[in-house]
């Protein structure tokens, strides 16, 4: 990668970006790294359309000012974990134009089905509190870890669930369609995540159009970008690359860290 090489972060999960700040740190040694970021407010509704509008705009901005900078072919890599993700799948949907490449992380290939989506199903069916499952959902995401990190994690996902994006809640779930995008796009998921399960893993094959990438990071959770950010960010950096100087069609592989799965389809 090098410094033009456009690198957009999607954050609307304030509360969580603390796991993202090692992979950044790693990404930003050897490209530019852009962040935007969408602070949910206590008196609007949960709305992805108006965060899709509101990241178009800035995407529409960052265009004009690169064009009237001499860089008339600019789009932009975007990337993104969990629901930050999801948004980033639903862009590169409806504008397609505007994007380069995009890298899913903890992104499942039934997309409304996250973390948020279990914990709701847990409320409904486990005769537990709040807390305890949130206590549960922590081990789930990062694995074991000391309890006091636990219980610090346990509180993060307690205000994500208050204050941050979010498609579920006790009454309504949330559907998003299945499927892909138009360009080419890195997914990466941990290998021992259960809330991206294997049948997850086996989806997104299924879906991936030719030149597409699915990563599995050995040992990772839900978080696993946390604990392995070196190793996440020479994949990303092979995949933009790739992106940046292939076709869909003839993406190389190349020999990375963990699984990778390079798709190869008929047309």
């Amino acid at each position: 990668m090098n410094r033009d090489s456009n690198l957009l972060w999607l954050s609307v999960s304030p509360h969580l970006k603390c796991f993202n700040r090692r992979l950044l740190s790693r990404l930003a040694k050897v490209a530019s790294v852009r962040q935007w970021e969408y602070f949910q407010t206590v008196d609007e509704p949960c709305c992805v359309d108006s965060i899709l509008t509101a990241l178009h705009e800035y995407v529409c901005e960052r265009t004009l000012l690169e064009r009237r900078s001499g860089n008339p072919h600019y789009r932009v890599h975007l990337l993104g974990h969990g629901v930050s993700g999801v948004v980033g799948l639903l862009y590169a949907r409806r504008y397609p134009a505007q994007v380069a490449s995009l890298t899913l992380l903890s992104v499942n290939a039934v997309p409304a089905v996250n973390w948020q989506a279990h914990f709701y199903v847990m409320r409904q069916f486990l005769p537990c509190s709040r807390e305890v499952i949130l206590t549960q959902m922590a081990r789930t995401l990062m694995g074991e870890q000391p309890l006091r990190f636990t219980k610090a994690i346990a509180q993060l996902l307690a205000k994500d669930l208050d204050s941050a994006l979010t498609f579920h809640s006790l009454a309504h779930h949330m559907d998003i369609p299945v499927g892909s995008s138009e360009i080419p796009l890195l997914v990466c998921n941990g290998e021992h995540d259960s809330i991206v399960s294997n049948q997850g893993q086996t989806q997104w094959s299924e879906i991936m159009k030719s030149g597409d990438r699915l990563w599995h990071c050995p040992e990772g959770a839900h978080f696993f970008h946390f604990h392995h950010s070196e190793a996440v960010a020479n994949v990303i950096g092979e995949h933009i690359q790739a992106a940046g100087k292939a076709t869909q069609a003839d993406l190389p592989q190349t020999k990375l860290s963990g699984q990778t799965s390079v798709i190869s389809k008929a047309r």
